[in-house]
Order: C-alpha cells, then structure tokens, then sequence
C-alpha cells in the first residue's frame, strides 16, 4: 500500500522476516507510535476495525462474523484487532487453512484479557513490539556507530558536530511520536499531554469495561516519572504519592493500575541481567521502570527543555531513558533483548544488550562528557569482577553512551565511547 511521507523504521525488515516464516504477525505497542503506517507500508489490503465511519460498522462487521473481515490480498493489514478479541481466533484458524506464510498483519495498542481469545497463536502469529521513533529514524542520528560493529569490533572512530545540550533536551521533551516531527518545538509537549489525556479518559476504561479512578492514575503516573529509570518498588511508589500528592493508594490498587499501564503500552519495565544463564539474579533482582518515550515524564512533570536544563538530575535519568529505548529498538534489530546489571553488592550498569548466541555488551549512559571517566572506570571494575569470579561470560566490549561529545572513539582501556546522536542498529 502506498504512503507517502512515511520514514523507514527499523522495523520494517523485521516484519518482512518474520512474515516469511509465520502466517501472521501481530505488531503492539502505544498508541500514535506508528505502527499503522508501518503495517501500511508492507500490506497489501486493510480494514481499520476502529474506524468510526459509518457508527463503526467496521467494528461492528467484525463482531458478527470475524471470517469476513479476513477477505483480501495478502498480506491484508486488520489495524486495532483487540476491538474485535474474536479476530484472534479467526486469523489463527484461517491461517492454518490456507497454510501459507505472510498472510496477515494484526496491530493492537492495548492486550485484551483472555476472555474471548481461545488460543495464543503460537506457531502461527508472531508478535512483535514497537516502540516510538529512535533518533536514527527520525533523523537526529548520522549512524556512524553502530550497535553492530560494536559487537564485531569494527567500530571507526570519527569526529562529529559539537552538541548543544538545550537542542539534545529538546528530543526527550518531544519523545518519538512521528507526528511530532512535524510540530514546532514549543508545541511539542502538547503531544505528549494529549497521550496521557487519551490514556487516562478513554483507553482505560475501554479496556476491559472497568471505570478507575482517573485522579489516582495520574498522582501513580506522575510518581512512575518522579522514579523513571530507577528499580523503584511497588512500596515506595505507594509512599511517594502519600507524600508528593497526599493521597493514599492501597497496593492491590497500583498493582491494578501498572497492569492497566503494562496493557496499554504506557510502560515497559527493563530486566535484571546476569552474565551466570542459570543464575537466580534476573529473577530475583528489580526491574528498571520506564514510561514508554521519556517525553511523557516531561509531561507529567511539567518539563520542558529550559525545565529539564534546569535540573539535571531529572535530565539525566530522563536521557537515559531516551537511550534506553533507543537500544530497544537497535537491539530489536539484532534480535537481542535489553537488560540492567545490579549485583548483590550494589554494582550497577544501565543498560546491558545480550544476543541470541550469549554475546553481551554493556553500557553506562551519561549526559556530559566530564563523566565519561568515571563511567569507563565503573565499566572496567564490574568486568573484572565477573572475571575474577567466574560468574559467567564476559562482556563482548563496554562503552560509554554519552549525550554531549563530539566524538566517538575507543580510549586506551578498550572502552568505547559513542554520541546517541550517532548511535544506530
């Protein structure tokens, strides 16, 4: 199907992939993140089940019989599937009909629960998360390092232009939205306000029929902000809102609300990491909280740009998210997952990206380049002490990924230090 203006993304090839080895892929993530126009891009048929043309006769087409909705060249894109749960099925049994991969393309921006979804695909649909825009796709990365040649050891180095910290706080108050690229800079929170909007006054309820307090979802989203990038637990957040708001929240409530959170794709916690494959650690250690685009937080917390220069604390856990969902999506790439490393003893490393073949990197990210040293010297402490006591594969290499550098090279201690700005699959 043709779109004009449409930006490649990253996964893009990911989906031609697994279309050739499944019958159907299901792509899921946020809203406005996307994922329509990526499926336009690669399908040859659609229907739009939340179309509200004609009082939603499309939805309403695709309740009373789902096997017709499926008619269409293939690959035929059904856009919002979870406003119809019984789609699922029907696309499961039609493809084991026809026997063929690449036959459709499901997207849905939130998880229906079980009800009225008999089967889980498997084998048959593959699903695939999408998340919003990477600098690389949306233009601000020239790609000159890779996450690949990190791994293959092929990096170049290379001098590249002087970033100006007020212009690279600007990407994280106006987050990945496509749309967003197209919206002057002081209008830009404005996007990121109507999602929270969005969230809180429709596309939960509409979830699963359940009316929540809109009021205390918003005090637990501005405490998830508060703590963006951070192990925080269920407790604290609870202790933060009593003290920031002056609400209580039981805990049965939040743990309702982050479910609803998870569903919709408003959040996507990190994992724990050990390089031991059988090691107790991922499970029993916390997994890092995150907002789906760092630019939510600066909504909720009222941020912008000037806002955020102002406090660099905040900046600086708010740029680590913005390279953490940038690794995301070069990881996706590589068909490899990203974790965080906290050992027992209070090591950390914010970010960890592991293979399917065992290969590991790790990175510290920090937003000026006067913490690179220290970062580097973390980097190297904690390797050697996986070395030391044997505690699994070591790292494939480290690296520094920092905000305000103008080059990227490899020190004389083997650490890499890479701009985001130049960072790409």
């Amino acid at each position: 199907m043709e779109n004009r203006g449409y930006k490649p993304r990253v996964i893009d090839g990911i989906i031609a992939k697994h279309l050739r080895a499944f019958g159907a892929v299901c792509i899921e993530g946020p809203k406005w993140c996307g994922k329509t126009w990526a499926s336009e891009h690669t399908a040859s048929s659609a229907i739009y089940v939340g179309d509200p043309a004609g009082s939603f006769q499309n939805r309403r087409l695709a309740l009373a019989d789902p096997a017709l909705v499926l008619q269409g060249e293939a690959p035929r894109l059904i856009d919002e599937w979870q406003e119809a749960p019984a789609l699922w099925d029907a696309v499961r049994h039609e493809v084991d009909v026809r026997g063929i991969p690449g036959q459709f393309i499901l997207t849905g921006s939130s998880t229906p629960k079980r009800k009225g979804v008999l089967h889980s695909g498997a084998g048959r649909i593959a699903r695939l998360r999408m998340r919003t825009m990477s600098l690389w796709e949306s233009g601000e990365s020239d790609g000159k390092a890779s996450l690949r040649a990190l791994f293959e050891g092929t990096m170049q180095p290379s001098v590249v232009g002087e970033q100006d910290l007020l212009h690279l706080l600007q990407f994280i108050v106006r987050g990945g939205w496509p749309q967003a690229l197209s919206v002057p800079k002081e209008s830009a929170t404005l996007l990121a306000k109507g999602y929270v909007t969005a969230i809180l006054d429709d596309a939960s309820s509409r979830l699963d029929d359940v009316q929540r307090d809109g009021a205390k979802m918003l005090r637990l989203l501005k405490s998830l902000a508060r703590n963006e990038s951070t192990t925080v637990s269920n407790r604290v957040l609870q202790r933060d809102i009593a003290d920031q708001e002056g609400v209580d929240i039981s805990n049965p409530t939040i743990l309702d609300y982050l479910d609803v959170f998870r569903r919709l794709y408003i959040t996507e916690d990190q994992p724990p990491f050990s390089p031991a494959v059988r090691s107790s650690v991922r499970v029993k250690q916390s997994a890092k909280r995150h907002l789906t685009d760092p630019s939510i937080a600066c909504a909720l917390l009222g941020l912008d740009a000037k806002g955020l220069a102002g406090d660099l604390n905040t900046a600086g856990f708010l740029f680590e998210a913005l390279c953490e969902r940038d690794l995301h999506i070069y990881a996706q790439e590589l068909a490899g997952s990203l974790f965080h490393y906290q050992d027992y003893r209070g090591k950390e490393l914010d970010a960890i990206v592991e293979l399917p073949d065992g290969r590991w990197g790790a990175f510290e990210i920090k937003l000026g380049a006067n913490q690179i040293d220290a970062a580097a010297k973390n980097l190297l402490a904690i390797e050697k002490s996986i070395a030391e006591e044997g505690r699994g594969k070591e790292p494939t290499f480290l690296c520094v990924l920092c905000g305000l550098t103008n080059a990227l090279y490899r020190r004389e201690d083997g650490v890499y230090v890479v701009p985001i700005t130049s960072l790409c699959p």
